[in-house]
């Protein structure tokens, strides 16, 4: 990663993000416009929030943004324009999600897309996903860690089953991105078996796995959700690993930490921008299902670009989000929102 000598104002905190150095170089560097996904839940949001302040503590030398899909506020133009007002000319739109899936491959390209079109003096320039990154799969190994140093018993890793649980959606590639994870942090922390679950939409789903791993033989389980922030769907998650745990005595359950702004998180999405203005951060677009006929989804091939959350736009949160129940994916649904942030 390229570091860059900084010069501050006397008295300036960096943490602001609003820096400007001695030659004004704010005004020729890009913007950043961190592109969430939205919640109906506040402490979820929070935690979006909470890691754009990380970002631009890191990068104190840009002007930065952050906006959401839906429900939450600012919604992404808003962002956008403020960046616009402050005399952006280059805009770079960090997709705030871990795999490219409808969210990153359509929604989001489809808000850049409109505001681009409407603003021809505007160079935006939209990153890549987070990915399959190894800074996060560090920081993945570490927040397993930190559960089995933290866990009440001593249980050799021989006798550890992880339980590696992703958002799930309808994209294929996105689902196994979350198994190739699984698969790396097997292999990482050397424990004695993995498997993959998802919270909605993709199988098998949480419960479903806890109750096949659960026969395995292992004296310890550890639910890991892979996911960037709280919210809803994690605490579905843990609540299924708590009935889990309750009905079978025997087994130690233990509830890994998700993501949130982990420093290597934060390494990560600085990568992705860097990448994004010298033109070598690129998507993966081998197993698109909308560019390559991806078996049992061929129909999808060449389908527009075109977003579905303009209804929900910047309605609003909830202090205690109620979980809508598990969405399986068929037609497009909300279902699965209350506590999604990411991608």
């Amino acid at each position: 990663m390229t570091t860059r000598t900084v010069v501050f104002a006397e008295g300036q905190d960096p943490a602001q993000g609003l820096f400007m150095s001695k030659d004004n170089q704010i005004e020729n560097l890009p913007a950043v416009m961190i592109c969430g996904h939205g919640s109906r839940d506040r402490g979820a949001v929070d935690e979006f929030n909470q890691l754009a302040v990380r970002i631009q503590e890191r990068l104190p030398q840009h002007r930065v943004e952050s906006g959401f899909l839906e429900f939450a506020t600012p919604v992404i133009r808003t962002g956008l324009d403020k960046l616009r007002a402050a005399g952006a000319q280059k805009i770079v739109c960090l997709p705030g999600m871990l795999f490219a899936a409808g969210h990153v491959k359509n929604d989001l390209p489809s808000e850049v897309n409109a505001y681009a079109a409407e603003n021809p003096d505007l160079e935006l320039v939209f990153a890549a996903d987070l990915g399959i990154d190894a800074r996060l799969l560090d920081a993945a190994k570490q927040r397993i860690e930190e559960a089995l140093d933290a866990a009440p018993t001593k249980v050799a890793r021989s006798d550890t089953l992880v339980l590696v649980v992703g958002r799930g959606t309808n994209d294929p590639d996105a689902n196994s991105n979350v198994a190739k994870v699984t698969r790396m942090v097997w292999e990482g922390l050397q424990v004695g078996w993995a498997e993959t679950a998802y919270s909605g939409v993709a199988y098998p789903l949480v419960d479903q796995a806890l109750e096949r791993v659960m026969r395995m033989g292992f004296q310890r389980i550890v639910v890991f959700p892979y996911f960037l922030f709280s919210g809803i769907l994690v605490s579905r998650i843990y609540k299924w690993a708590d009935e889990a745990a309750a009905s079978h005595p025997d087994v130690e359950v233990i509830k890994a930490s998700y993501l949130n702004d982990h420093p290597k998180v934060i390494d990560a999405f600085v990568a992705r921008m860097n990448e994004a203005v010298d033109g070598t951060g690129v998507m993966n677009c081998q197993l698109c299902k909308y560019r390559e006929q991806i078996i049992g989804h061929e129909h999808d091939v060449g389908a527009a670009q075109v977003g579905h959350h303009h209804h929900v736009q910047g309605v609003g949160t909830e202090d205690d989000a109620r979980d809508h129940g598990v969405h399986h994916g068929h037609g497009h649904s909300h279902s699965h929102a209350p506590g999604q942030v990411e991608d």
